[in-house]
C-alpha cells in the first residue's frame, strides 16, 4: 500500500533502545520512530529528530533507521550514552519497563535550526518526554500539522492541560475500555483545539471523536506474541488514512489492521 501524495511527515522527540537482557534482543524504537518506520514502509517521506549517543546503540539506531529510507539528517549526536529501556515479558506477551538509562535524551532540546527544518514537513509526530512540549505552540502557529501520542498519561495532572492540547491536531490517547469516563475525557480534549481525539482501547478496539459524533471500531482478531508497538502502528496507520484524506472509521481500520499485524511478531515495526 503507497500513499499517492507525496506528503512529508517527521517524528520529533523520544527515541530509545528497548533492550531485553534475558534474551538478547534489542533493537531502536520510541513512539515517532516506530510510527516512522510504519510510515516509511507505506510509501511516505519520513524523517526523524531526535538524537543518540557516539556508542555502538547510537550506531545500531542510525543504521537501522537509513536501511529502513528514513532520512536522520537531523539525529543529532552527542557524546554519551543513547537512552535505553531495559525491558522485560511477562508470560511471554506483555512488556514491562524494568530501567531506564535517559543518556543523551535527558539533555535534548530543539535548536532554532531544528524548528526551521520542522516547518518544511505537513505532519509531526510528538510525545510528551521528547522536551519539545514548549515549541508546540511555535511549531503550529507555521501551519505544520501536530499528531500528539499521549499514551496513558492524557489523565495525569503534569500533562492533562489545555495547552499541551491547544496546538495539537491529531490527539491519540491509551485507555482500558469504553466508559463514560474516556467518553467525557476525550470530549473535553477535542473542546480544547484537536480536529480528532483518538482512544485505543487495546482488545477494546478503539474510539474516535471529532466534535460531532463518537466512532468505534474493533480489533482484528489474532495470536498475540508481543504487544510491544501496538500503539505507535495504529497510530501510523491512522495517519496514513488522515494524509489521503480518508473518512475516520476508514483511518481507524488502517490503524487496527496494522497494529494487528505487529502483535504477531516480537518486533515493534
Amino acid at each position: 500500500m503507497e500513499t499517492e501524495k507525496k506528503i512529508r511527515v517527521i517524528a520529533v522527540g523520544f527515541s530509545c533502545m528497548d533492550i531485553y537482557e534475558k534474551t538478547g534482543k534489542y533493537y531502536p524504537t520510541g513512539n515517532g520512530v516506530d510510527w516512522g518506520v510504519h510510515l516509511s514502509r507505506m510509501g511516505v517521506p519520513v524523517s526523524v529528530l531526535s538524537v543518540t549517543g557516539d556508542d555502538r546503540y547510537g550506531t545500531i539506531m542510525r543504521e537501522m533507521l537509513r536501511k529502513e529510507n528514513i532520512d536522520i539528517s537531523r539525529l543529532h549526536k552527542a557524546h554519551g550514552e543513547t537512552c535505553q529501556m531495559k525491558m522485560d515479558l511477562v508470560n511471554g506477551v506483555d512488556r514491562v519497563h524494568l530501567e531506564e538509562v535517559e543518556g543523551v535524551m535527558g539533555s535534548f532540546a530543539l535548536t532554532q535550526e531544528d524548528k526551521e527544518y520542522i516547518r518544511n514537513f505537513d505532519y509531526m509526530h510528538t510525545d510528551l518526554f521528547g522536551n519539545v512540549l514548549n515549541d508546540l505552540p511555535e511549531l503550529h502557529a507555521s501551519g505544520i500539522k501536530v499528531i500528539m501520542d499521549f499514551s496513558t498519561f492524557s489523565d495525569d495532572p503534569e500533562f492533562n492541560t489545555d495547552e499541551n492540547y491547544k496546538y495539537v491536531d491529531y490527539a491519540f490517547l491509551s485507555y482500558e475500555k469504553e466508559d463514560e469516563y474516556i467518553l467525557d475525557h476525550m470530549k473535553k480534549i477535542q473542546s480544547f483545539g484537536p480536529k480528532i481525539v483518538t482512544a485505543t482501547l487495546g482488545e477494546n478496539g478503539s474510539i474516535s471523536y471529532d466534535g460531532h459524533r463518537y466512532y468505534r471500531h474493533g480489533i482484528e482478531k489474532v495470536e498475540v506474541v508481543n504487544t510491544v508497538g501496538a500503539g505507535d502502528s495504529y497510530i501510523a496507520g491512522f495517519t496514513f488514512g488522515i494524509i489521503n484524506g480518508l473518512e475516520i472509521s476508514k483511518c481507524q481500520e488502517l490503524g487496527a489492521k496494522l497494529s494487528a499485524k505487529v502483535i504477531t511478531r516480537f518486533e515493534p515495526y
